[in-house]
């Protein structure tokens, strides 16, 4: 490497341009070839920098947010999942309601693609470089029950529950929460209520919803009117879709009870 070429290097190094530092001479090579003036080569050198900066940011807040899997909106089956309001979703997926600090609530029976679409917009979200996380509703109380038990549930909170754009909390009512779990899940939705959305799954009607809050019916009303206030409820109806091939096969009767 020639003193100049270390010296460019150093210097990409030291603003913190990496990709500027690897890739001008390839793009000064392709510019030269197509007779391009010193105006195209930095416009080229600098676009890829910012593209290669955006990328990276992506990546840190895919990371953050700890999605269980990859999902999209074009995958998911509406063929199957004919309960879907699929033009609802749709719409959902311009990702406007984030903007308006608006809530999704997808209610359904298990297997209807709740999760997956919740992952989806989530992902969505992050492609669009909102700051967003993903969390079970059991694994939510976990984390706030030790939080609180270390004395750092204030932190806890602005870190993890009102630093995200979106918080998506999956599986609302698969477990029963128990009175102090159920306090700090009202402290979560009452943390964020008008100052960032949220989206949670449930397989559970609203009717009871207060079997998953330790049967605290004033506590259940009062979260719901801060979660439902601003919010655009989904239900989706249907058959599982993770049983649909064993019913192809006849392994499961197709009478079986959804739960």
């Amino acid at each position: 490497m020639s003193i100049q070429l270390a010296r460019i290097e150093d210097a990409c190094t030291k603003l913190k341009l990496p990709t500027a530092a690897s890739e001008w001479p390839a793009i000064a090579q392709s510019i030269v070839s197509k007779e391009g003036s010193f105006a195209d080569f930095l416009e080229a050198l600098l676009d890829a920098e910012l593209q290669a900066r955006a990328q990276r940011g992506r990546e840190m807040l895919a990371k953050f947010a700890s999605f269980p899997m990859t999902r999209s909106i074009e995958d998911y089956d509406f063929k199957f999942a004919s309960g879907a309001p699929k033009q609802q979703i749709k719409e959902l997926a311009s990702l406007a309601f984030v903007e308006r600090k608006e809530n999704i609530v997808l209610l359904g029976p298990s297997g209807v693609g709740k999760s997956h679409l919740a992952v989806a917009l989530g992902q969505l979200a992050v492609q669009r470089r909102l700051k967003t996380r993903f969390i079970t509703a059991a694994d939510l109380m976990l984390q706030l029950s030790a939080a609180k038990k270390q004395d750092r549930l204030e932190t806890y909170l602005k870190r993890s529950i009102l630093a995200p754009k979106l918080l998506i909390i999956d599986e609302i009512g698969y477990l029963p929460f128990g009175r102090e779990e159920a306090n700090l899940f009202f402290n979560v939705i009452a943390k964020r209520y008008e100052q960032g959305s949220v989206i949670v799954t449930s397989n559970l009607p609203f009717s009871q919803w207060s079997s998953a809050f330790a049967d605290d019916t004033t506590l259940t009303a009062a979260l719901l009117d801060r979660l439902l206030h601003h919010a655009h409820i989904v239900q989706i109806n249907g058959e599982s879709y993770r049983l649909k091939g064993k019913r192809a096969t006849g392994v499961m009767p197709a009478s079986i009870e959804q739960k």
